[in-house]
């Protein structure tokens, strides 16, 4: 079926020129062509003559603090509280923490501690937040508004500019009109960070770390025990390509249990005594191929607790270090710096391992406080 074309003049044909069509010598085409040929052109638009018109913004729906006075006073009243709970929130934190001091050696006290000072935050960043949220919807000017782009350049315009826009800001936040609003939220944000200036005293330990950590409880005499049960150990009890998780005698009774552990855990393996190269004055610190060393890694403290007894070395699963039990725990991967330290030990006259004296060096990582690191 052919189109039907209407011209001009209103009449209707089926694939015939009108009239006014073979008068003008204009057909229907010219209109489409027209507009493909300006879309064509580089840089130009098409005002399109049935654009939607801009809707404008709705009409403001004022709230009830707008519209009742003893409204407003209670949101007032009540963002003050919110950032009243922000102080209390900073105030609580500190006072848990200088009341039950962390480091007492009571895990449970440790735990309560520490639930205490994070709730204490925690609420002292909700009273901030919902203060400020509850502040902006009920309080503060809630029309739109769009904002223009305009050039960054600092001109006196520009600066004139922010200083009326900050003016308006002002006006319709009530900052300087709303003292009780201000003056709260400014002490809760003055109050919010005591609790992490209070908590630097904490991070690092009150005396020389290097005196900390050259000392633990191995003596002379303390008995090797296997952890966690603390049971004696017996040389005999040691087999070749055997490993011991030990700990020193009388270490579960001490008060500071998890801070000692952390410096005196130990590993304690059995080789033949051949297959150890001993160097010049360590002649004495094994027994019949049972040797012992450190398990804090020298890298940054993780626990060494994997034997591999076919090749004798020792694996840090943090951080991948491996040492070679033959060798001193010598490392030869990783990014450990140092040897594991080594516990002399010797038999007592019953048979049961003993330290000779404590480890000849510091335990743990190496830092730069440390002299030979």
């Amino acid at each position: 079926m052919a189109d039907t074309i209407r011209d001009a003049s209103g009449t209707d044909s089926a694939g015939e020129d009108t009239g006014t069509e073979r008068e003008t010598g204009v057909h229907s085409t010219s209109t489409s062509t027209e507009v493909e040929t300006r879309s064509e052109a580089p840089g130009t638009a098409v005002v399109r003559p049935d654009a939607i018109p801009n809707p404008g913004f709705p009409p403001e729906r004022l709230r009830v603090t707008d519209l009742d006075p003893r409204e407003e006073k209670k949101a007032e009243r009540a963002v003050s509280l919110w950032f009243g709970l922000g102080i209390f929130g900073a105030i609580a934190a500190v006072a848990v923490y200088v009341a039950f001091p962390l480091g007492n050696g009571d895990p449970d006290v440790n735990r309560w501690t520490t639930f205490g000072i994070g709730m204490g935050i925690a609420l002292g960043l909700l009273g901030i937040g919902f203060g400020a949220v509850h502040w902006s919807k009920s309080l503060m000017e809630g029309h739109d508004l769009v904002e223009q782009r305009h050039t960054t350049r600092g001109s006196e315009e520009t600066r004139a500019r922010a200083v009326e826009v900050f003016s308006l800001g002002n006006k319709e936040s009530g900052f300087s009109r709303r003292k009780m609003i201000r003056n709260s939220m400014i002490a809760a944000l003055v109050a919010f960070p005591l609790p992490g200036i209070v908590l630097f005293r904490g991070l690092a330990p009150r005396e020389d770390p290097n005196e900390l950590l050259k000392f633990t409880m191995w003596k002379k005499g303390t008995r090797l025990t296997r952890d966690p049960s603390g049971t004696p150990i017996k040389a005999s009890e040691v087999t070749i390509g055997s490993a011991f998780h030990v700990i020193p005698e009388g270490l579960n009774e001490t008060e500071d249990r998890l801070e000692e552990k952390a410096k005196a855990a130990v590993l304690l393996m059995r080789l033949r005594p051949q297959d150890l190269t001993i160097s010049s004055g360590r002649e004495s610190w094994s027994y019949d191929g049972i040797v012992a060393y450190s398990k804090i890694c020298t890298h940054v403290g993780c626990p060494v607790a994997l034997y591999e007894q076919q090749t004798h070395h020792l694996l840090c699963p943090c951080h991948q270090s491996q040492f070679d039990i033959t060798r001193e725990a010598t490392v030869i991967f990783g990014p450990a710096k140092r040897p594991l330290p080594q516990l002399p030990i010797m038999v007592d006259d019953q048979g049961y391992l003993v330290a000779r004296s404590d480890f000849r060096e510091p335990v743990g990582p190496s830092f730069w406080e440390r002299e030979n690191s």
